[in-house]
């Protein structure tokens, strides 16, 4: 790859698998963490390329410092510019520099756990230009830009800035609603396991989803504070086909907004609700097993003075043993009914 006008190699890694069977060696993968994409003016498709030139499209994914280095030395952009999205606390913000533009937005992500189980999160994603570049900075593979790259979104043309940033935008609030519907369906699933639950891995489950959603709702505000400023950039060139995509872009994360605000305050109701619903469910287990200690004791404490080493009635009756048992179940037997009554099993 030419970056600067010099011929640069990536420290790739190359692993190899074996094949049993065939005894074969075979390569599984090729890691990149910089690519250079470009769009001939009028055509619809993206093409990498090796060079970097003006007009291109340069997309770091948790890029080395020397990666960092290479492209802020190529496309004059400031390298602290380009860091900023490698924090993953950076909070969403737009940031000016002489004629470099930095517009750091919030994308949801998810990530699978060992369990099969899915955890929720968010991520800063960069956008960063000037008047030849156009460069976007992640600390890994996102979805947002992945569909464009994968021509999952069409009519992009990275030439256009202005409707290239608000079509990255749009499909960021588009994820935060797909990722919203799919937390409610897992919050649906989980709820029917809690009706006879009497353990708290459901609960901690749902915990899980309610922290994702203040994350969620928390970046998707800081998102809708920049999509505002947006408007008033003097390094975006607004034009008037642009602006029912911009209003697009507000109207989904507003919605997206919304949506998390609702699903967390159903969640949280939801979440006291399941909790007391666990302690009544070991209540009535609590409970049963006291009965059953009632009435275990009874037999016990009965047969227990009949066997002491003394005289006791109907000692010397053929009909004791039976005499102690009708006795026993003389008692029990109301006992049970009393239990009944009370609803004790």
């Amino acid at each position: 790859m030419i970056i600067g006008g010099e011929q640069w190699t990536y420290p790739t890694v190359v692993i190899y698998f074996s094949i049993a069977h065939i005894g074969a060696m075979r390569p599984l993968f090729i890691k990149r963490m910089l690519k250079i994409y470009a769009m001939e003016s009028g055509a619809r498709s993206l093409i990498e390329r090796d060079t970097v030139a003006p007009g291109t499209w340069i997309n770091l994914e948790n890029p080395s410092d020397l990666e960092v280095e290479l492209v802020s030395g190529t496309t004059k952009i400031p390298e602290y510019m380009l860091k900023a999205a490698l924090d993953e606390e950076e909070r969403a913000r737009i940031d000016i520099d002489d004629d470099c533009t930095l517009i750091l937005v919030d994308i949801p992500v998810i990530n699978e756990q060992k369990d099969s189980t899915y955890v929720y999160s968010t991520l800063p994603l960069a956008l960063v230009f000037n008047k030849d570049y156009f460069v976007t900075v992640c600390l890994r593979e996102t979805s947002v830009l992945g569909d464009f790259v994968t021509k999952a979104i069409r009519n992009f043309d990275v030439n256009k800035r202005t409707r290239f940033i608000y079509q990255i935008l749009y499909c960021n609030a588009t994820k935060y609603l797909y990722y919203l519907k799919l937390i409610d369906r897992t919050a649906s699933r989980i709820q029917q396991s809690l009706h006879r639950s009497l353990k708290n891995t459901e609960l901690i489950k749902l915990l899980d989803l309610d922290k994702a959603l203040v994350y969620f709702s928390t970046s998707l505000n800081a998102n809708q504070i920049v999509i505002d400023r947006i408007r008033s950039l003097p390094s975006i060139k607004h034009y008037e086909d642009d602006n029912d995509l911009l209003d697009d872009v507000i109207i989904e994360n507003k919605q997206a907004i919304e949506m998390a605000s609702i699903h967390r305050e159903v969640l949280s109701g939801t979440m006291d609700a399941f909790a007391s619903v666990i302690s009544n469910n070991q209540n009535i287990v609590m409970k049963l097993l006291t009965a059953i200690t009632i009435l275990l004791t009874i037999p016990t404490l009965i047969s227990g003075l009949w066997g002491m080493n003394v005289l006791v009635p109907f000692a010397e009756n053929p009909y004791g043993f039976w005499i102690v048992v009708g006795i026993i179940a003389a008692i029990i037997i109301p006992v049970i009914i009393i239990m009944i009554r009370k609803r004790m099993f």
